[in-house]
């Protein structure tokens, strides 16, 4: 039996024709025709059976057949804010292990200490798709452009917000432990600093815009793991 393939159609149910990067995988690599049966994906909580009505060159129509809405995997909303690396391989292979984790948002930071002040989202975007698909999440996260620091831990936010640092100066909780006293149903935000951590202004400057001073456990991780290590937690205390 050959496997139903899911593709990611914003709008799906308002359009009749897969997007080109998805028709170009449906008739070249996966060679569709018509009559072949497929699953879509809006992104915002919705799966489609679809039936696939014209294949011809780069179009592939489809036509809707049923409608699955989809039951959120977890309560409230998650979101990791984080300095980019200064090898971009190592933000794509966070981002689709996030993805795949499952998280709701996924923010930059530009910070004192930062080894990339510069970002470009297109093939982050790409790979949350992919990501996506291969997961069947029925969510796809919302991934933001960077932002400075201060502007972001200024900006209001909704729920409980950590900032994660290495300084034993400053008091430190440990995260797991202050997201078992979280309401399940509260939006979480976690900020991750550069390899160089964060400075210590950043981190005063986020505990008086009411981020709470937390630590990750006794290893010190990689920017990167450390942002994964943080969304595991939030997810187990969901």
């Amino acid at each position: 039996m050959k496997e139903v393939r899911y593709f990611y159609v914003p709008n799906a149910d308002s359009i009749t024709e897969l997007p080109d990067d998805e028709a170009l995988h449906a008739l070249r690599v996966l060679r569709l025709k018509e009559g072949d049966k497929m699953m879509l994906m809006d992104g915002v909580g919705n799966f489609y059976c679809a039936e696939v009505t014209l294949a011809a060159h780069r179009k592939c129509m489809y036509k809707i057949t049923d409608t699955i809405p989809q039951k959120p995997q977890w309560a409230g909303k998650l979101g990791i804010a984080i300095a980019p690396t200064k090898m971009m391989e190592r933000m794509e292979w966070m981002v689709e292990k996030a993805t795949e984790i499952g998280i709701d948002e996924i923010s930059f930071l530009d910070c004192q200490f930062s080894e990339r002040k510069v970002i470009k989202t297109d093939r982050l975007e790409k790979i949350v798709v992919s990501a996506v698909k291969q997961s069947r999440k029925a969510w796809k996260p919302q991934l933001n452009h960077i932002e400075a620091f201060k502007e972001f831990v200024n900006c209001p936010r909704q729920g409980k917000k950590f900032i994660a640092h290495c300084y034993n100066e400053i008091p430190r909780k440990f995260l797991f432990d202050e997201l078992s006293n979280v309401d399940p149903a509260d939006e979480v935000t976690v900020l991750i600093g550069p390899e160089g951590d964060f400075s210590i202004d950043e981190v005063k400057t986020a505990i008086d815009c009411g981020y709470t001073s937390i630590h990750l456990g006794q290893s010190r991780y990689r920017t990167e793991t450390a942002a994964l290590c943080a969304l595991m937690m939030m997810q187990l205390s969901k």
